[in-house]
């Protein structure tokens, strides 16, 4: 039996790095495919194309297209330039705190902007009930009125919490341990 070569040593422990970045993407409820991808870039240490993500992941460019444009919604890849390279390239941050970040924001991002929409169309609601309302469906309208107001408070302290990430702020409470940095 032929003993592996170095390089397929640590080809087969790059795909083992790639599996678990998917893995972690899955917890914070990303997919894997998007952690596969992310990994395959972060693994290559350069920009990729399109199509080199498709052969080297085995999906279809199309397939490929879709999370790479979901990768840029959550802020966690970017379209970069190459000179003389005339396809479209995508990078990822190498950061790992930053992509944290960035796929927690995104997420609070869009459920703090649904709620938002959400309580507006209620408030509407409420305004729009019409007739005279006897004592007791005044006092529902006003308890939903109320729980309306807390529903807005907790998502403004979401707001507030998200921007303290995004700000970098919470490094100053949580400091990126000094000997883990520029490793």
């Amino acid at each position: 039996m032929e003993e592996e070569k170095p390089f397929d040593q640590t080809r087969k422990i790059e795909e083992q790095f790639v599996e678990k970045i998917a893995e972690n993407m899955h917890t914070f409820g990303i997919s894997t495919t998007v952690g596969r991808v992310l990994g395959t870039i972060y693994m290559n240490r350069k920009p990729m194309t399109l199509d080199e993500l498709s052969e080297s992941i085995g999906m279809s460019k199309t397939r490929m297209s879709q999370v790479v444009r979901e990768m840029l919604d959550l802020n966690i890849a970017e379209k970069v330039f190459e000179k003389g390279v005339r396809k479209d390239m995508y990078n990822v941050e190498r950061d790992y705190y930053q992509t944290f970040i960035s796929l927690f924001t995104s997420n609070w991002r869009k459920a703090i902007n649904k709620s938002k929409m959400f309580e507006q169309k209620l408030q509407r609601e409420l305004a729009n009930i019409d007739g005279t309302l006897n004592e007791e469906a005044e006092e529902k309208v006003n308890e939903l009125l109320k729980e309306t107001r807390i529903w807005l408070d907790y998502y403004d302290w979401i707001n507030r919490l998200t921007e303290f990430f995004e700000s970098g702020e919470v490094f100053k409470h949580v400091p990126i341990r000094e000997d883990q940095v520029n490793k």
